[in-house]
């Protein structure tokens, strides 16, 4: 019976504890955006976006011309 009269306050406290962050999180937004995350998972925002213009991930590289003709049948990190 002691322990009951120590378990029932405790639990009540938790429960209001874990009431009140739950209100804190409602206030604050943290619900605000439920399929947010699922497509931020799905998608990269790097592929769905075009690079700027002018930029040099926008311009064709150019080659070397300095380097020899390239043998296609030859892999990169093998010498000739």
């Amino acid at each position: 019976m002691d322990s009951l009269l120590m378990l029932i306050p405790v639990a009540l406290l938790l429960g209001l504890l874990g009431l009140g962050g739950f209100l804190w999180a409602l206030r604050s937004g943290q619900f605000d955006d439920l399929d947010g995350a699922a497509n931020r998972i799905l998608f990269e925002e790097d592929d769905m976006k075009a690079p700027p213009p002018g930029s040099p991930a926008a311009r064709p590289a150019e080659p070397d011309p300095t380097a020899g003709p390239v043998d296609p049948t030859r892999p990169a990190d093998r010498p000739s």
